[in-house]
């Protein structure tokens, strides 16, 4: 039997909400805290101190928290603490793409390294066939002898770089082809 959360959120879209600089974390507790489904996308980074060195957990998307929720019924949204408003066209929020944060919520349950990157919407498309993102589409750009895979949240223009071995791509509509080596993206 689906939970009263389940429930709630059946049907819904996800939205991105704009918040306050350095308040990501606060408004996505918040907007739980209200009984909203949140998805805070974050990864690990070194910042330096004059003092030190520390591994902290930064937002993917700094700025922004995404939300689960109705937007025939936005008040709520727009009313909790640290909250500046809901993206989208005007005042008419605009929806984030389900298979473009599924594939973001993919990368950081596969603990590879993954980080922003500027977003793209050129350049070869690939379908990763192996790994932990087997079934993932994105974008793959080569740095040195590393291989990124970019996956993008459109309506941000932001992206999402993860580093995976170039052996697990293929390209886009090639995945029933015989495992060819991919060439080398300059």
């Amino acid at each position: 039997m689906p939970s009263l959360l389940e429930f709630k959120n059946f049907n819904q879209q996800w939205f991105a909400v704009r918040v306050r600089s350095n308040f990501e974390k606060p408004a996505a507790e918040a907007l739980r805290g209200r009984g909203y489904e949140e998805f805070l996308p974050l990864y690990r980074a070194l910042r330096v101190w004059p003092t030190r060195i520390r591994e902290v957990e930064v937002p993917l998307f700094p700025g922004y928290v995404f939300c689960r929720f109705n937007p025939a019924d936005r008040l709520p949204i727009l009313t909790t603490p640290g909250v500046v408003h809901i993206v989208g066209v005007g005042k008419t929020p605009a929806p984030v793409d389900n298979e473009e944060l599924a594939a973001v919520r993919r990368i950081l349950d596969s603990r590879l390294l993954a980080e922003p990157w500027p977003f793209v919407n050129v350049g070869e498309r690939v379908l990763v066939v192996h790994g932990s993102l087997n079934g993932l589409e994105g974008i793959v750009v080569s740095l040195k002898k590393n291989c990124r895979l970019i996956v993008s949240v459109t309506l941000l223009q932001r992206s999402v770089a993860v580093e995976i071995d170039r052996s697990w791509i293929r390209p886009f509509g090639d995945a029933e082809r015989s495992p060819a080596v991919l060439p080398r993206v300059s």
